[in-house]
């Protein structure tokens, strides 16, 4: 085992490697940049982000002839060496291949910089971030596997019947209705939109969480989290309910079970103390991955619609405003986590199951 995690460790560089390469090249070819957005900010409203880069600014609105050849859009009237200064700022200054190399060696010593429109580091922004995003990641893994489950041992002991035909159907339609719009269905029933106003719109807690009690807390938090968890929750048992259902029913159809109730024992004995460990076997392994899943890429939409201030409205943002530092930084954190939930699920399946062996396997 110690040389097959060895061997998945080694091959976490190479695979980042071309995440992040990848992902540079694709940023080349994206129009508009940060230099654009200064640019596009200060010859529009202005203000903003830009104050703390220009210092103040005081000679960048000076004319030039208009046969100049300008390198950014919009740059028509500001002065070149205000716009070398941007470059400078934003590392643009250096050519690809050296910014690219200079990025590694600095995410190597997890050393993220700050970011271009924020006066905050990047790794305190994720953390400053963070906690939404466990909490809709975590309770919306735990909530969908509470439902999942039961629900899918239930299909596979009723296999065929009105109960498992009429879930099926049940699972099938809420896997295909976009979270995103039942969201905004949500907003519109209970959010103060044409119907109800009994949940909140905004935000993880109320702005006087600070003066609650304890156990008013906890009440004001599940509060706000009721509708995006619901939102979430309508499709993210789907797959988990089909996963748990055909693997009890695969090992319902095995020799062991046969034998078992040729035994006498009851159905409850067979199901719980002798299917329920092996089935379960590939659902539980497969927790981290799903958590993770939820917690990176579920929420985007979520959080937008519901205005939570987490990390994929920040990479959202991010992306929007051009704010390279953020969305390297948070693309191999992300990459770099994954790989390591990945392997810690292979490890998960041989705690489950020693049978397993993945260094005996053939590469």
């Amino acid at each position: 085992m110690g040389a097959y995690i060895l061997r998945r460790l080694l091959l976490m560089i190479p695979t980042l490697f071309g995440i992040m390469a990848i992902s540079f090249i694709v940023i080349q070819f994206a129009p508009g940049g940060p230099v654009e957005q200064v640019i596009a900010r200060m010859t529009g409203d202005g203000g903003g982000a830009t104050d703390r880069l220009s210092g103040g600014g005081a000679d960048v609105s000076q004319n030039f002839d208009a046969g100049n050849d300008y390198k950014y859009r919009g740059a028509q009237g500001l002065d070149p060496a205000f716009i070398a200064q941007l470059e400078k700022q934003f590392g643009f200054d250096k050519p690809p291949l050296e910014r690219f190399f200079n990025m590694l060696w600095n995410y190597a010593r997890f050393d993220f910089g700050e970011s271009y429109f924020r006066d905050i580091s990047v790794i305190d922004l994720i953390i400053e971030k963070m906690p939404v995003s466990i909490s809709l990641g975590l309770w919306i893994t735990l909530i969908s596997y509470a439902i999942s489950i039961p629900l899918g041992i239930r299909k596979a002991v009723k296999d065929g019947t009105a109960f498992d035909v009429w879930t099926s159907g049940i699972v099938i339609v809420g896997y295909a209705i976009p979270g995103f719009l039942f969201a905004i269905l949500l907003m519109v029933l209970f959010a103060g939109g044409s119907f109800f106003d009994w949940f909140p719109l905004r935000g993880l807690t109320s702005e006087n969480w600070g003066d609650l009690s304890w156990p008013e807390r906890i009440l004001d938090y599940f509060w706000h989290l009721a509708l995006p968890l619901t939102a979430m929750v309508l499709s993210a048992f789907a797959t988990t309910t089909l996963l748990t259902k055909n693997s009890f029913l695969d090992e319902i159809r095995k020799q062991y079970v046969v034998t078992a109730r040729a035994k006498g024992l009851s159905e409850r004995q067979v199901l719980y103390g002798h299917v329920f460990r092996n089935a379960m076997l590939i659902i539980i392994a497969g927790f981290p991955g799903a958590f993770i899943s939820a917690f990176f890429t579920g929420s985007l939409l979520i959080e937008n619609i519901f205005s939570l201030d987490g990390l994929g409205l920040l990479g959202f943002r991010s992306v929007l405003d051009r704010d390279y530092a953020v969305v390297f930084a948070t693309l191999y954190i992300f990459s770099l986590i994954g790989l390591f939930v990945s392997l810690l699920s292979d490890l998960t399946y041989t705690m489950i199951d020693p049978r397993i062996d993945f260094e005996r396997r053939e590469v």
